[in-house]
């Protein structure tokens, strides 16, 4: 007998509200960045608030506008 994946059946979370909310690549990119900086952009090593958005390689970087430490998500 299989066991039921809990993610798989959450409730409230029909397949039309997924595609609503993440069914594009930058829906969710910015559901992530929402996750991740609820409040906007802190920096993990100093915890400064502003940063330089960039891309690299097709992937998207925050660099701190105070201590120049690079993240993603």
């Amino acid at each position: 007998m299989m066991t039921i994946n809990g993610i798989q059946f959450q409730k409230g979370l029909s397949l039309p509200a997924f595609l609503r909310d993440y069914g594009t690549e930058e829906q969710c990119e910015a559901a992530f960045i929402k996750a991740r900086w609820p409040q906007g952009f802190i920096c993990p090593c100093c915890g400064h608030g502003a940063a330089y958005e960039f891309k690299r390689r097709e992937l998207r970087y925050w660099q701190c506008g105070a201590c120049r430490h690079q993240t993603s998500l």
